[in-house]
């Protein structure tokens, strides 16, 4: 066994994953798995830089995670982080302040390793099971982007689009500052438009309508199973390899849409930084499942991490 450390940095949180792995049996023992909403992606898609305050909130949680990697003994650790830091023009700050804090350089991967990375977390359990029709389609719905792959034991086709729960947010929600609460017919139009469009890309190089079962991954399709099976607080090992009907996620996404915050914040399951960004998240997790006919999705709590821990060992 090796034990390994990964971090994977996105939009709008940061998580944490140690634990011992051994390549050779496929085994992986979680020691410590946690995330931190840092919304590291405030306003980049408007701005094109990292917030100050955004900077910040990520640089603390990285003194927490380094605590708890020196605690454990990790042996190794890689650090990945995804599309806000990809796309911002003072991305050498995030870089310069990661450094200090952890001693090692944050990978800046692009969308396509992001995706393969995602699809061997995902799958690395499921791939050995009768329950499941191949080739499975893999969708990691981010804050600011969304990864699809298409594979059975390997990957076939990787895309990543850049929609996801907070770019929409910002990109329509926001007026003057302020979330819509609740957002208006003509909002949502505007982001399933986008949504729309980006799936076309998506199918440009990977054939979503093949699959025969969606698996899906990441905060927004979590809750959406966390907020289906009605759990009165966020319990990981309910919500793994839960599988939602399309019915529900539709009922869901709609309710997610049409209350206001504090209706949406009165959800226990659901995390308080992503009270604003649900709706459009869901959004994106039915037009995927309309897009490709599934009647569920598959969900899973291993993902990008558990391939990054992969990676390592």
């Amino acid at each position: 066994m090796t034990r390994v450390a990964g971090i994977d940095c996105g939009t709008n949180s940061i998580r944490l994953l140690v634990a011992d792995c051994d390549p050779a049996t496929g085994e992986l023992v979680e020691l410590d798995r946690r995330m931190t909403i840092v919304r590291l992606g405030q306003g980049v898609d408007k701005t094109g830089r990292l917030a100050p305050e955004a900077l910040e909130r990520t640089f603390a949680a990285c003194r927490e995670y380094a605590r708890v990697i020196k605690e454990l003994g990790a042996e190794r650790l890689r650090f990945v982080a995804t599309s806000a830091s990809r796309d911002a023009e003072n991305r050498e700050d995030f870089v310069r302040g990661v450094v200090e804090i952890l001693g090692v350089e944050p990978e800046v991967i692009s969308g396509d390793e992001e995706a393969e990375f995602s699809f061997i977390g995902a799958t690395k359990e499921l791939i050995g099971t009768d329950r499941l029709d191949k080739p499975f389609l893999v969708v990691d719905i981010g804050g600011g982007s969304t990864e699809f792959v298409v594979g059975e034991e390997h990957v076939r086709a990787a895309r990543s689009v850049d929609v996801g729960c907070v770019r929409m947010t910002e990109r329509h929600l926001v007026v003057d500052g302020t979330v819509t609460d609740p957002p208006t017919a003509e909002q949502i139009a505007a982001i399933r438009a986008d949504i729309e469009a980006a799936l076309d890309l998506a199918e440009e190089t990977v054939p979503l309508r093949g699959a025969r079962t969606l698996v899906g991954l990441a905060g927004s399709v979590t809750t959406v199973a966390g907020i289906a099976l009605g759990l009165p607080e966020y319990i990981s090992s309910e919500i793994h390899h839960a599988r939602v009907p399309y019915a529900t996620v539709r009922e869901i996404t709609e309710r997610m849409l049409t209350t206001t915050h504090a209706e949406r914040a009165a959800i226990p399951v659901l995390h308080p930084g992503r009270v604003d960004v649900i709706g459009a998240g869901a959004l994106v997790l039915l037009a995927i499942m309309e897009r490709i006919g599934a009647t569920e999705v598959v969900v899973s709590e291993h993902d990008i991490l558990d391939g990054i821990a992969w990676s390592i060992a």
